[in-house]
Protein backbone atom coordinates (compact mmCIF):
# COMPACT_ATOMS: atom_id res chain seq x y z
CA UNK A 1 0.00 0.00 0.00
CA UNK A 2 1.28 3.63 -1.25
CA UNK A 3 2.13 5.89 2.04
CA UNK A 4 1.01 9.00 2.57
CA UNK A 5 3.32 11.83 1.45
CA UNK A 6 5.43 12.99 4.69
CA UNK A 7 6.48 16.25 5.06
CA UNK A 8 10.25 17.06 5.52
CA UNK A 9 11.53 18.71 8.77
CA UNK A 10 11.85 22.36 8.70
CA UNK A 11 15.79 22.18 8.57
CA UNK A 12 16.26 18.52 6.62
CA UNK A 13 18.34 20.53 3.48
CA UNK A 14 20.32 22.41 5.99
CA UNK A 15 23.51 23.30 6.62
CA UNK A 16 24.40 21.16 3.39
CA UNK A 17 21.56 21.81 0.97
CA UNK A 18 23.32 19.89 -1.98
CA UNK A 19 23.53 17.24 0.41
CA UNK A 20 20.12 17.31 2.04
CA UNK A 21 18.79 17.42 -1.68
CA UNK A 22 20.61 14.25 -2.34
CA UNK A 23 19.70 12.30 0.98
CA UNK A 24 15.96 12.91 0.29
CA UNK A 25 15.88 11.53 -2.35
CA UNK A 26 17.96 8.56 -1.18
CA UNK A 27 15.64 8.09 1.48
CA UNK A 28 12.30 8.29 -0.34
CA UNK A 29 13.93 4.84 -2.32
CA UNK A 30 13.89 3.42 0.98
CA UNK A 31 9.87 3.46 1.09
CA UNK A 32 6.73 3.26 -1.53
CA UNK A 33 6.07 7.04 -1.27
CA UNK A 34 6.17 10.28 -2.40
CA UNK A 35 7.55 13.78 -1.57
CA UNK A 36 4.75 16.17 -1.21
CA UNK A 37 4.72 18.81 -3.86
CA UNK A 38 5.81 21.61 -1.87
CA UNK A 39 8.52 19.97 -0.54
CA UNK A 40 9.42 19.09 -4.85
CA UNK A 41 9.09 22.97 -5.15
CA UNK A 42 11.83 23.22 -1.98
CA UNK A 43 13.75 21.30 -3.45
CA UNK A 44 13.52 23.10 -6.93
CA UNK A 45 14.30 26.39 -5.27
CA UNK A 46 17.44 25.07 -3.59
CA UNK A 47 18.20 23.66 -6.66
CA UNK A 48 17.68 27.14 -8.84
CA UNK A 49 19.83 28.82 -5.82
CA UNK A 50 22.92 26.72 -6.82
CA UNK A 51 22.86 24.47 -4.21
CA UNK A 52 23.72 21.66 -6.31
CA UNK A 53 26.11 23.44 -8.10
CA UNK A 54 28.65 24.10 -4.95
CA UNK A 55 28.59 20.62 -3.96
CA UNK A 56 31.33 18.25 -5.16
CA UNK A 57 31.09 15.41 -7.24
CA UNK A 58 32.62 13.61 -4.63
CA UNK A 59 30.06 14.47 -2.36
CA UNK A 60 27.55 13.67 -4.89
CA UNK A 61 28.27 9.69 -5.61
CA UNK A 62 27.92 8.00 -2.32
CA UNK A 63 24.28 9.25 -1.89
CA UNK A 64 23.75 8.31 -5.71
CA UNK A 65 25.31 4.86 -4.86
CA UNK A 66 22.83 5.24 -1.55
CA UNK A 67 19.72 5.60 -3.60
CA UNK A 68 20.62 3.14 -6.48
CA UNK A 69 21.06 0.43 -3.81
CA UNK A 70 17.55 0.96 -1.91
CA UNK A 71 14.87 -0.96 -2.18
CA UNK A 72 12.99 1.52 -4.72
CA UNK A 73 15.72 3.48 -6.25
CA UNK A 74 13.22 4.64 -9.18
CA UNK A 75 12.10 6.46 -6.84
CA UNK A 76 14.80 8.60 -6.46
CA UNK A 77 15.67 9.42 -10.23
CA UNK A 78 11.94 10.46 -10.47
CA UNK A 79 11.96 12.62 -7.26
CA UNK A 80 16.06 13.86 -8.75
CA UNK A 81 13.98 14.47 -12.06
CA UNK A 82 10.76 15.80 -10.75
CA UNK A 83 12.41 18.38 -8.80
CA UNK A 84 14.63 19.75 -11.42
CA UNK A 85 18.43 18.38 -9.67
CA UNK A 86 18.91 15.20 -12.09
CA UNK A 87 19.45 17.32 -15.18
CA UNK A 88 21.78 19.47 -12.78
CA UNK A 89 24.04 16.39 -11.89
CA UNK A 90 22.78 14.10 -14.20
CA UNK A 91 22.34 15.44 -17.51
CA UNK A 92 22.85 12.66 -19.79
CA UNK A 93 20.69 10.70 -17.62
CA UNK A 94 17.90 13.27 -17.80
CA UNK A 95 18.27 13.33 -21.54
CA UNK A 96 17.06 9.62 -21.69
CA UNK A 97 13.50 10.45 -20.99
CA UNK A 98 11.10 11.28 -24.22
CA UNK A 99 13.46 9.19 -26.80
CA UNK A 100 12.05 6.43 -27.90
CA UNK A 101 13.52 3.13 -28.78
CA UNK A 102 11.73 -0.35 -30.33
CA UNK A 103 11.76 -3.43 -28.07
CA UNK A 104 11.91 -6.53 -30.24
CA UNK A 105 7.90 -7.04 -30.51
CA UNK A 106 6.49 -4.93 -28.09
CA UNK A 107 6.86 -1.94 -30.14
CA UNK A 108 8.32 1.49 -28.76
CA UNK A 109 9.49 2.48 -25.20
CA UNK A 110 10.75 5.09 -23.89
CA UNK A 111 14.51 5.00 -22.76
CA UNK A 112 13.85 7.12 -19.16
CA UNK A 113 11.13 4.93 -18.60
CA UNK A 114 12.40 1.99 -19.13
CA UNK A 115 15.74 2.68 -17.60
CA UNK A 116 13.12 3.38 -14.25
CA UNK A 117 12.28 -0.61 -15.24
CA UNK A 118 15.42 -1.78 -15.12
CA UNK A 119 16.59 -0.42 -11.97
CA UNK A 120 13.08 -1.98 -10.31
CA UNK A 121 13.99 -5.49 -11.72
CA UNK A 122 17.81 -4.85 -10.50
CA UNK A 123 15.98 -3.98 -6.89
CA UNK A 124 13.97 -7.24 -7.10
CA UNK A 125 16.72 -9.48 -8.07
CA UNK A 126 18.84 -7.95 -5.44
CA UNK A 127 21.32 -6.70 -7.69
CA UNK A 128 24.76 -5.09 -7.10
CA UNK A 129 25.57 -1.88 -7.50
CA UNK A 130 27.83 -2.56 -10.55
CA UNK A 131 24.79 -3.80 -11.93
CA UNK A 132 22.14 -0.76 -11.00
CA UNK A 133 25.38 1.84 -12.10
CA UNK A 134 25.64 0.06 -15.41
CA UNK A 135 21.33 0.29 -15.91
CA UNK A 136 21.49 3.82 -15.30
CA UNK A 137 24.18 4.84 -17.58
CA UNK A 138 24.32 2.54 -20.40
CA UNK A 139 21.77 4.42 -22.89
CA UNK A 140 23.35 7.51 -22.86
CA UNK A 141 24.42 7.51 -26.18
CA UNK A 142 20.98 7.36 -27.64
CA UNK A 143 19.89 10.76 -26.28
CA UNK A 144 21.24 12.73 -29.32
CA UNK A 145 20.35 10.23 -32.01
CA UNK A 146 19.77 11.81 -35.59
CA UNK A 147 15.82 12.65 -35.57
CA UNK A 148 15.27 10.93 -39.03
CA UNK A 149 16.30 7.52 -37.33
CA UNK A 150 14.35 7.16 -34.51
CA UNK A 151 13.26 4.99 -32.96
CA UNK A 152 16.69 3.60 -33.96
CA UNK A 153 20.14 4.21 -32.62
CA UNK A 154 22.56 4.03 -34.84
CA UNK A 155 26.52 4.32 -33.28
CA UNK A 156 25.13 5.09 -30.40
CA UNK A 157 28.34 3.18 -29.00
CA UNK A 158 30.78 5.50 -30.30
CA UNK A 159 28.64 8.48 -28.79
CA UNK A 160 28.01 6.69 -25.44
CA UNK A 161 31.75 5.21 -24.41
CA UNK A 162 33.36 8.75 -24.15
CA UNK A 163 30.06 9.87 -22.28
CA UNK A 164 30.34 7.78 -19.55
CA UNK A 165 33.96 7.70 -19.55
CA UNK A 166 33.75 11.12 -18.32
CA UNK A 167 30.44 10.49 -16.42
CA UNK A 168 32.95 8.11 -14.01
CA UNK A 169 35.81 10.48 -13.41
CA UNK A 170 33.58 13.24 -12.37
CA UNK A 171 32.04 10.95 -9.70
CA UNK A 172 35.34 8.78 -9.32
CA UNK A 173 33.21 5.74 -10.12
CA UNK A 174 35.02 2.45 -9.18
CA UNK A 175 36.68 0.99 -11.84
CA UNK A 176 34.31 -2.24 -11.97
CA UNK A 177 31.36 -0.13 -12.39
CA UNK A 178 32.87 1.63 -15.37
CA UNK A 179 34.33 -1.77 -17.12
CA UNK A 180 30.82 -3.25 -16.58
CA UNK A 181 28.82 -0.10 -18.19
CA UNK A 182 31.28 -0.16 -20.50
CA UNK A 183 30.60 -3.92 -21.44
CA UNK A 184 26.89 -3.69 -21.77
CA UNK A 185 26.97 -0.31 -24.18
CA UNK A 186 27.01 -3.16 -27.12
CA UNK A 187 26.49 -6.35 -25.86
CA UNK A 188 23.53 -6.36 -24.20
CA UNK A 189 21.34 -5.89 -27.52
CA UNK A 190 24.25 -8.62 -28.71
CA UNK A 191 22.99 -11.24 -25.45
CA UNK A 192 19.62 -10.53 -26.71
CA UNK A 193 19.68 -11.62 -30.24
CA UNK A 194 22.28 -15.23 -29.77
CA UNK A 195 20.86 -18.03 -31.02
CA UNK A 196 21.09 -21.78 -30.98
CA UNK A 197 20.67 -21.55 -34.82
CA UNK A 198 24.95 -21.49 -35.30
CA UNK A 199 27.12 -22.52 -32.66
CA UNK A 200 30.50 -20.56 -33.96
CA UNK A 201 29.31 -17.15 -32.90
CA UNK A 202 27.54 -18.39 -29.84
CA UNK A 203 31.07 -19.41 -28.77
CA UNK A 204 33.31 -15.76 -30.17
CA UNK A 205 30.51 -14.58 -28.15
CA UNK A 206 31.27 -16.12 -24.83
CA UNK A 207 34.99 -15.09 -25.68
CA UNK A 208 33.85 -11.29 -26.39
CA UNK A 209 31.85 -11.22 -23.10
CA UNK A 210 34.75 -12.42 -21.23
CA UNK A 211 32.92 -15.55 -19.80
CA UNK A 212 36.21 -17.86 -20.38
CA UNK A 213 38.87 -15.31 -18.82
CA UNK A 214 36.76 -12.56 -16.53
CA UNK A 215 34.03 -14.90 -15.37
CA UNK A 216 32.63 -12.74 -12.16
CA UNK A 217 31.98 -9.71 -14.79
CA UNK A 218 30.32 -12.14 -17.41
CA UNK A 219 28.13 -13.32 -14.80
CA UNK A 220 27.10 -9.65 -13.89
CA UNK A 221 26.32 -8.55 -17.50
CA UNK A 222 24.42 -11.60 -17.65
CA UNK A 223 22.83 -10.59 -14.83
CA UNK A 224 22.57 -6.91 -16.32
CA UNK A 225 20.87 -8.23 -19.52
CA UNK A 226 18.23 -10.03 -17.30
CA UNK A 227 17.36 -6.66 -15.59
CA UNK A 228 16.92 -5.48 -19.07
CA UNK A 229 14.98 -8.34 -20.79
CA UNK A 230 12.51 -8.51 -18.02
CA UNK A 231 11.84 -4.45 -18.01
CA UNK A 232 9.95 -4.38 -21.06
CA UNK A 233 6.36 -5.15 -20.75
CA UNK A 234 5.11 -7.68 -18.65
CA UNK A 235 8.26 -9.70 -18.31
CA UNK A 236 8.81 -9.17 -14.73
CA UNK A 237 9.86 -12.04 -13.06
CA UNK A 238 9.95 -14.27 -15.83
CA UNK A 239 13.37 -16.22 -16.40
CA UNK A 240 15.55 -15.19 -19.33
CA UNK A 241 16.00 -17.50 -22.24
CA UNK A 242 19.16 -16.03 -23.51
CA UNK A 243 21.12 -16.57 -20.33
CA UNK A 244 19.71 -20.11 -20.31
CA UNK A 245 21.12 -20.76 -23.98
CA UNK A 246 24.30 -19.15 -22.97
CA UNK A 247 24.83 -20.98 -19.58
CA UNK A 248 24.25 -24.15 -21.78
CA UNK A 249 26.91 -23.04 -23.99
CA UNK A 250 29.38 -22.05 -21.21
CA UNK A 251 28.68 -25.45 -19.47
CA UNK A 252 29.55 -27.40 -22.58
CA UNK A 253 33.13 -25.58 -22.81
CA UNK A 254 34.47 -26.33 -19.57
CA UNK A 255 36.29 -29.18 -20.37
CA UNK A 256 38.36 -27.74 -23.02
CA UNK A 257 41.86 -26.93 -21.97
CA UNK A 258 42.58 -23.09 -23.25
CA UNK A 259 45.48 -21.80 -24.98
CA UNK A 260 48.99 -22.53 -23.02
CA UNK A 261 52.65 -22.39 -23.52
CA UNK A 262 53.10 -26.08 -23.40
CA UNK A 263 50.99 -27.54 -26.16
CA UNK A 264 47.80 -26.18 -25.62
CA UNK A 265 45.40 -25.84 -28.90
CA UNK A 266 46.00 -22.47 -31.01
CA UNK A 267 43.19 -19.35 -30.39
CA UNK A 268 41.76 -20.53 -34.13
CA UNK A 269 41.58 -24.68 -32.81
CA UNK A 270 40.09 -23.43 -29.38
CA UNK A 271 36.79 -21.38 -30.57
CA UNK A 272 36.60 -23.99 -33.43
CA UNK A 273 36.23 -26.85 -30.29
CA UNK A 274 34.41 -24.84 -28.14
CA UNK A 275 31.67 -24.23 -31.06
CA UNK A 276 31.48 -27.96 -31.43
CA UNK A 277 31.28 -28.81 -28.12
CA UNK A 278 28.70 -26.25 -27.93
CA UNK A 279 27.05 -27.25 -31.28
CA UNK A 280 26.63 -30.95 -29.72
CA UNK A 281 24.93 -29.31 -26.83
CA UNK A 282 22.47 -27.26 -28.33
CA UNK A 283 21.61 -30.14 -30.59
CA UNK A 284 21.13 -32.58 -27.32
CA UNK A 285 19.36 -30.16 -25.79
CA UNK A 286 16.78 -29.95 -28.68
CA UNK A 287 16.76 -33.19 -28.71
CA UNK A 288 15.51 -33.85 -25.80
CA UNK A 289 12.65 -31.44 -25.99
CA UNK A 290 11.47 -32.33 -29.45
CA UNK A 291 12.45 -35.60 -29.73
CA UNK A 292 14.94 -36.92 -33.10
CA UNK A 293 14.32 -34.61 -36.08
Amino acid sequence: MTRKPEKLPADFLQPHPGLGLLRLAALLAERDGDVEDEDLETMFGQMEAGALAITAASQIWPELARGLMAPAPATMLRTLRESGCLQEILPEVASLFGVPQIADNLGETDLGAHMLATLTEAARQNAPLAVRFALLVMNIGKIDSPPEHLPYHYRHANRARPRIEKLCDRFDVPAEYRALALLAVTNVERVHRVSSVRAGPVAHLLQQLGAFDTPALYDLLIQLCTCDYCAYGSRSGQDYPKAALLKTALKACAGIAPVDDAGGKSTEALQEARALAIALAFRSQRWSIHGPA
